[in-house]
């Protein structure tokens, strides 16, 4: 069996506006996952009878599955391997809900001495912006 060999995008090869898109549609193996390695447990996430009384009317993801997402880019495509992230500012616009296709794309924003920025936005098949990032 061939692996795919993971690869970073090193410093100097960055350059503003590069980026990288990450899709994945929401499953109950992945609120149950994500439930068991986290803890939330959250009735909105794990009881369809309560989660149709709640605010969303219906079982919602993890926020945090999504920003789960944008760290999957930033350590495995752009820049890859090896990347530690210090920061991020979120926002959340709409729920994940079951079955949404969701696309996070991160963007290098700035670059500077050692030290890059990047612009993260996810969205859902809708096209609807879940998360503006900084």
């Amino acid at each position: 069996m061939d692996e795919e060999m993971m690869e970073n995008v090193t410093f100097s090869e960055l350059v503003v506006g590069q980026s990288a898109d990450l899709k994945r549609r929401l499953t109950q193996k992945d609120i149950e996952l994500f439930a068991a390695v986290s803890g939330d447990v959250n009735p909105a996430h794990m009881d369809e009878h309560y989660a149709e009384n709640s605010l969303f009317h219906g079982v919602i993801g993890h926020g945090m599955w999504s920003g789960g997402l944008i760290s999957t880019v930033l350590g495995t495509e752009l820049p890859g391997p090896g990347t530690i992230y210090l920061e991020q500012d979120m926002k959340f616009k709409k729920p994940v809900r079951l079955g949404d296709e969701v696309t996070v794309r991160v963007s290098v924003k700035s670059k500077r001495e050692d030290i890059l920025s990047f612009f993260m936005m996810t969205k859902n098949l809708g096209t609807k912006n879940l998360m503006p990032q900084r």
